[in-house]
């Protein structure tokens, strides 16, 4: 079996890492397996002001790929699974969900000091409301600011932006860069709950589209209830 499916992704290096990652598991599965690569620019990518915080739930970070897997343009998307909209588009399924590579938040300090060493009254950046609450019940006393933009590009904020002390991000991201050296701590899964999708990628067909849904099946790991939601 010989098939080259295009698929449609964000145009960040770990988006392409993540399109990477389902290629190689779903060649490993069914060998012939080749993927066309086309990168399209999203809400999230182009406005970089807006808090994600607002956006939480929503397409931000999905429509205009998904709005071209719907024309045609491309045969299925890759997306980050907790970038998913609440309410997916009727035309489309989620033909998998992959395993997490790890789900874990973690925390990035300027002097690899771990949260319970950090000083009071300092500034931790994130971009998700979850942490941000989580946070603030560890520690009233942190203040916590928005950060916007890639994996490298809230690391260099660490550098760049003399108010910020430490951020709080994914492990699953570093590691898939291969930044993981980067983590000062990983922080208990029991006081900061990661979003249940945290570090799993999602594969979109169009719901019509029977033969793609599958071929990816061989890579969902939902339970045979979730399947098709």
């Amino acid at each position: 079996m010989s098939i080259t499916i295009t698929v449609g992704t964000r145009p960040s290096r770990l988006a392409l890492k993540q399109v990477e990652e389902v290629g190689l598991q779903a060649q490993q599965k069914i060998p012939g397996i080749y993927f066309k690569v086309i990168t399209i620019a999203t809400d999230g990518d182009q406005d970089k002001t807006t808090a994600f915080s607002l956006r939480e739930g929503s397409d931000f970070f999905t429509r205009q790929i998904d709005e071209a897997l719907i024309k045609g343009d491309i045969d299925c998307a890759i997306h980050s699974a907790k970038d998913l909209a609440d309410n997916l588009d009727e035309r489309l399924s989620i033909a998998a969900i992959t395993a997490p590579i790890d789900q874990h938040e973690v925390l990035i300090s300027k002097g690899k000091c771990t949260l319970e060493q950090l000083p009071r009254g300092v500034i931790i950046g994130t971009s998700s409301q979850r942490r941000k609450e989580q946070l603030q019940k560890y520690r009233s006393d942190i203040k916590i600011v928005d950060i916007r933009g890639n994996i490298e590009e809230r690391l260099a904020l660490l550098g760049t932006a003399p108010h910020l002390d430490a951020i709080v991000i994914a492990a699953a991201g570093l590691i898939r860069l291969g930044l993981e050296h980067r983590i000062t701590q990983r922080l208990c899964p029991l006081r900061f709950a990661p979003h249940p999708l945290q570090g799993r990628l999602a594969v979109l067909t169009r719901k019509d589209d029977i033969q793609l849904q599958k071929i990816f099946s061989v890579l969902d790991t939902r339970n045979k209830s979730e399947v098709g939601k």
